[in-house]
């Protein structure tokens, strides 16, 4: 196929007459399934008699056909491959295209080059890696800015843990000369360098553990090398990059040093230490001799910046944004302490207060669209960009040296307020930026200064900053600014993340104010928004006595704002009136207000039931308005809200299970927020229907569990309503209850996890003796699912009911258990197995209690079934996997063994296990070791622990517990939403004390031939056992 007859198809569909172009069109299609076609293109690419637009054309058309014909290693891969020989020719040929005089052509060929790359080296390639580095060894520009183009996305994907090494040393070398060699090539294609320099820091990062002596000496001889030379880059002046109008091209080699060094102290800081203090010192410099040019073109807006000569982007923002990175990295690894001092200290936090004023691109988004305006706002939302990478570096240096910060903090900012006052008066119309940038960077870090002051308080020491003089003396003027939207609104944001620090009268001044604004009808998005921030401040952070006599006014103000808002804005509007309900615990509802909301919340859950964030939201509000104790709100709640969301169960169509799932969700947040004396006559009545018939057909998890979790908190709350209810048919509510759980049973679906157990548990505890005459055929249906549950909670979910009816019952359990076969096995052989095996693993406070419990009262049974039930005990060691990490694949190959126990003396060392998590750990002496590390950490001692104080790991290590036993102490780390498990006298024994009991009491009788048993416990449980018996 002659490369004329594509140059003229290529031609016609460049065409402007439609007709031509789509009959062109339709022409390539069908040549390019053709063999031939790629050649023909790439030889057109390097066609110099050919008009450029043409040679752009062929390019762009054959990279497309390198991914639609060239392999199926591509996914878009449509067949008809080339030939062995034709694809060895188009390869030849857009290499030389690396080297063509058109710069736009050169990108595209490497663009190509790359896909090429990436399917077919090293295999069918393998001179790919060496044709590169020929090219950019060469003396020809143009090939190293084509070569370098494709290295830049080469290294990042393509080399394996064998080749990196032979690879780099080879290779940077190379790129050190060109980066160096400022007359030949061009910055663009130097920062490619650095940029390819830093994908080989990671490459070597990745492959250290593999290749620990090899990497050490790589580092030790490149890494001096190229942080010199970017000392040498870093102090030439800056502004010369920024100077021309044509372009800022010289900017790209200083973004990827940044971006580079960044890397290099995160994966090989030893190598960098000493250069840490230079770099320190630069990255100021950079800061505060651009920020003319920042303003210029950024904050001000008095110009478009000039970019750069190619289609990457250079952008001054994609400077400052590694640098702070860079900055915050080299502080958090303790080497900046000596650099952090009074002079250096107020020089970076003006740099950051200047760098964090809005710009004017920002400014013109954000006063038309609230949406960007809170999701900028918002620490779960915020795009990255300077402000929000100058506000991270202030948390980074805050929490290194709080009062120190603080202080400098208080400098700063009278400097700026002072600044500030002279602009305006000279007539400046962006004077309030300054000031706004900083009351946002400061109180973007609110929690810390307040916990720094309150410190310095305690302690005897002067406030190192005066927030009250600011909200006495500064604020309130802000507020009347409305001239100024976005620093009106920040004054309001600024009071409400110091609202501890205001006295009574003064917040509801504040917030007075902010309710003027959201019923202004003049007031714009920025402070209209910032106001209703503001509000969701106050009510977190605030006296309640301080709100309450507005609480009832914010909420019918919010109401509407639900109806009118979207997304972000939205999101802050729900969260807010949630805060809202909560405050006085809602005692100050009206049933009309209630009722009013309720249809609000209903109406805007309709349009957002698929949203996870929104649906958090809702759930809270209902939990709130249903738990209000004003006369007439709960019944109300329910009876505006029950009918709709049981209508929406019933209609939920299979396909839109989310529907069903989110109003069973909310139908839970009504149960949870229900008085103590029940759910009100009729409630379960009315869901019964709807629930039952929906978890019978549904197949969706989320549906499922959600429908469990409902199930369980109707029987804790009023589970009368579940066993008083009948079906049409006069099936009980119990029966159907039952009838969800064996259909979950049966599932072989195990995602519904804890909330299986959890109902069960429940329906043990509450349902008395109407379960009496169903709880054989439970039992057995639970033992049966045990013999093919795999995932730990669900196993879980069976063993913990068996475990609380052992505790409370343990005769007729286990009576019921021995006169139980599954698949040929007694039950209790099932059950005790299953236990034994995933008793460790168990998660819960409430749920670990009980297991010990069970397991002290089947020991102290002497029950003969137990006796000489054999069960999986230790881990047997071989000398073929000690001390080795045994991935899936070794685990196959070698499987783990295990000893075989009694019963007794697994429950024994499982009874062990528990006392030395409750806190006896110590008792066994611990291994020290220490590993040789090449992460420079060491020094890291000198640094104060990193920021923390002795009695700060003190806490932490309380906090963990031995073995990090109370992350799964509910009562420590989180209040579980069950308070019926954990009011339960269960959860109210001293386990410690009850254990060492135990032990005592076998010793002291000798309970179970306990003495025996003993003697079968590693030295180490022996210990622990002695322990706990002689004290």
């Amino acid at each position: 196929m002659a490369a004329v007859n594509i140059s003229q198809i290529l031609a016609d569909t460049l065409s402007p007459d439609a007709n031509t172009r789509i009959a062109a069109e339709l022409k390539l299609s069908e040549v390019l399934t053709h063999q031939e076609a790629g050649l023909a293109l790439a030889q057109l690419v390097l066609a110099q008699d050919v008009d450029t637009p043409i040679r752009q054309s062929a390019s762009i058309i054959l990279r497309k056909y390198v991914k639609e014909r060239w392999s199926p290693y591509f996914e878009s891969f449509k067949g008809n491959a080339p030939s062995v020989e034709v694809k060895s020719q188009i390869r030849h040929a857009v290499l030389q295209g690396l080297s063509d005089p058109n710069r736009k052509i050169r990108s595209l060929c490497a663009h190509t080059l790359s896909y090429i790359g990436n399917c077919d080296w090293p295999d069918e390639y393998p001179e790919l890696l060496n044709s590169l580095i020929a090219l950019i060894s060469s003396s020809s520009s143009d090939s190293v800015h084509g070569a370098m183009q494709v290295f830049t996305e080469f290294i990042k994907s393509d080399l394996t843990e064998d080749q990196i090494l032979p690879v780099l040393r080879q290779l940077l070398p190379v790129l050190l000369t060109i980066l160096g060699s400022t007359e030949q090539h061009t910055p663009l294609t130097r920062a490619r360098t650095v940029s390819v320099f830093r994908q080989c820091v990671t490459a070597l990062y990745m492959v250290k553990d593999q290749h620990p002596q090899a990497v050490k000496e790589a580092t030790a001889t490149i890494l001096p090398v190229w942080l010199d030379a970017f000392k040498v880059l870093l102090n030439l002046d800056p502004l010369k990059d920024v100077s021309t109008q044509d372009n800022w091209d010289g900017l790209a080699v200083r973004i990827q040093v940044f971006r580079t060094l960044d890397v290099i102290h995160t994966s090989f800081p030893r190598g960098m230490a000493s250069y840490v203090r230079d770099y320190l010192d630069a990255s100021l410099h950079h800061l505060q001799v651009l920020f003319q040019t920042y303003d210029h073109f950024y904050i001000l807006g008095s110009g478009s910046a000039p970019g750069s000569s190619e289609e990457e982007t250079v952008e001054l923002p994609h400077l400052i944004c590694p640098l702070f990175d860079f900055v915050s990295n080299a502080v958090r690894g303790g080497k900046a302490k000596d650099w952090l001092q009074a002079e250096t200290l107020n020089g970076l936090v003006s740099a950051i207060f200047n760098y964090s004023q809005i710009t004017a691109d920002d400014e013109e988004t954000w006063a038309t669209n609230a949406n960007a305006f809170v999701a900028h706002e918002e620490d779960d939302t915020q795009a990255y960009g300077v402000r929000v990478a100058g506000f991270e570096l202030l948390y980074t240096i805050l929490n290194r040296s709080p009062a120190q910060i603080c202080a400098t903090f208080q400098t700063v900012i009278q400097q700026v307020i002072a600044a500030s006052q002279r602009a305006r008066e000279s007539g400046s119309n962006v004077w309030w930026k300054p000031l706004e940038a900083s009351l946002a960077a400061i109180g973007s870090q609110s929690e810390e200064v307040l916990e720094c002051i309150e410190d310095e308080q305690d302690s005897g020491r002067p406030k190192p900053i005066d927030v009250e003089n600011l909200l006495a003396n500064v604020i309130p003027s802000i507020l009347h600014q409305s001239d100024f939207p976005f620093l009106q609104g920040r004054g309001f944001v600024f009071a409400s993340q110091f609202a501890k620090l205001l006295p009574l009268q003064i917040a509801g001044q504040y917030l007075e104010a902010a309710m003027h604004v959201i019923e202004s009808n003049s007031a714009g998005i920025p402070v209209k928004i910032s106001a209703v921030k503001a509000i969701h401040n106050f009510c977190e952070g605030a006296e309640e006595s301080a709100i309450t006599p507005f609480v009832s006014r914010i909420a019918q103000d919010l109401g509407p704002f639900l109806l009118v808002t979207t997304e972000d804005t939205l999101s802050l509007v729900l969260e807010t009136m949630s805060v809202v309900l909560d405050v006085n615990k809602g005692q100050w509802l009206t049933a009309d207000l209630a009722n009013s909301l309720v249809l609000a919340v209903l109406e805007v859950w309709a349009k957002n039931n698929k949203d996870p964030i929104f649906l958090s939201i809702f759930t809270d509000i209902f939990a709130s308005l249903a738990s209000s104790t004003a006369t007439g709100v709960y019944e109300n709640v329910v009876k505006q809200a029950l009918p709709t969301l049981c209508a929406s169960i019933a209609g939920a169509k299979p396909q839109e299970a989310w529907i069903a799932g989110s109003a069973i969700d909310l139908i839970s947040s009504l149960v949870r927020g229900a008085p103590e004396s029940g759910l009100g006559d009729g409630f379960f009545g009315l869901l019964a229907p709807s629930l039952f018939n929906c978890l019978s057909e549904a197949e969706d998890r989320d549906v499922l569990q959600n429908g469990m979790e409902c199930l369980a908190l109707i029987v804790r709350k009023d589970c009368r309503q579940i066993l008083e209810w009948r079906d049409p048919s006069g099936q009980s509510g119990l029966d159907h209850v039952l009838k969800v759980i064996a259909r979950l049973l049966q599932n072989d679906d195990e995602s519904g996890g804890l909330v299986i157990g959890d109902l069960i548990i429940h329906l043990l505890r509450r349902a008395g003796e109407a379960i009496l005459p169903v709880l054989p055929e439970l039992l057995q249906a639970m033992v049966s699912r045990m013999l093919s549950a795999k995932t730990a909670t669900f196993i879980q979910s069976l063993v913990i009911p068996f475990a609380f009816l052992i505790y409370n019952q343990p005769d007729t359990v286990l009576y019921l258990l021995e006169s139980t076969t599954t698949n040929g096995r007694n039950g209790l052989d099932v059950l005790i197995q299953t236990w034994c095996e995933n008793a460790e693993t168990f998660q819960g406070f409430w749920q670990s209690r009980v297991s010990t419990l069970a397991l002290t009262k089947l020991y102290a049974s002497g029950r003969p079934s137990l006796q000489s039930l054999m069960v999986k005990g230790d881990i047997i060691l071989k000398p073929e996997t000690k001390n080795v990490i045994m991935t899936r694949s070794r685990t196959k190959t070698t499987p783990h063994e295990f000893t075989s126990v009694p019963f007794p003396v697994k429950a024994l060392k499982l009874l062990v296990h528990d006392l030395r998590s409750g806190g006896e750990s110590a008792t066994i002496p611990k291994a020290e070791y220490d590993v040789d590390s090449d992460d420079g950490d060491e020094e890291w001692t000198e640094e104060q622990n990193q920021g923390f104080k002795q009695e700060e790991f003190a806490f932490l290590s309380e906090m963990l517990g031995p073995r990090g036993v109370n992350f799964d102490n509910d009562d420590i780390l989180e209040e579980t939403d069950d308070e019926d498990l954990r009011n339960d006298a269960i959860s109210q024994i001293d386990m410690q004390e009850n254990l060492v009991s135990f032990f005592k009491d076998c010793a002291t009788h000798n309970v179970n031939n306990f003495s025996a048993n003993v003697d079968h416990l590693s030295a180490e449980e022996i210990m622990v056992v002695r322990h706990a018996i002689d004290h």
